[in-house]
């Protein structure tokens, strides 16, 4: 039997990935409510995720430099 878990190692952190996901979103032109955002378009969500991974990669990179 598999045992997943959706912990929270840096539960701190959640607030500042919840704004960044804004910003992101702001960037690409996608409208996010406060609360449930269930009704976007699953190629909007993926637009916002992709981008906060892209943006998490690049300053990794620049702090690897």
């Amino acid at each position: 039997m598999a045992n997943y878990s959706n912990k929270k190692l840096v539960p701190e952190a959640m607030t500042a990935l919840d704004k960044f996901k804004y910003e992101v979103a702001s960037e690409v032109g996608v409208n996010l409510k406060d609360g449930y955002n269930g009704d976007i378009s699953a190629r909007d969500a993926g637009r916002i995720g992709g981008n906060m991974v892209k943006k998490m990669i690049q300053q990794v990179e620049n702090q690897m430099k």
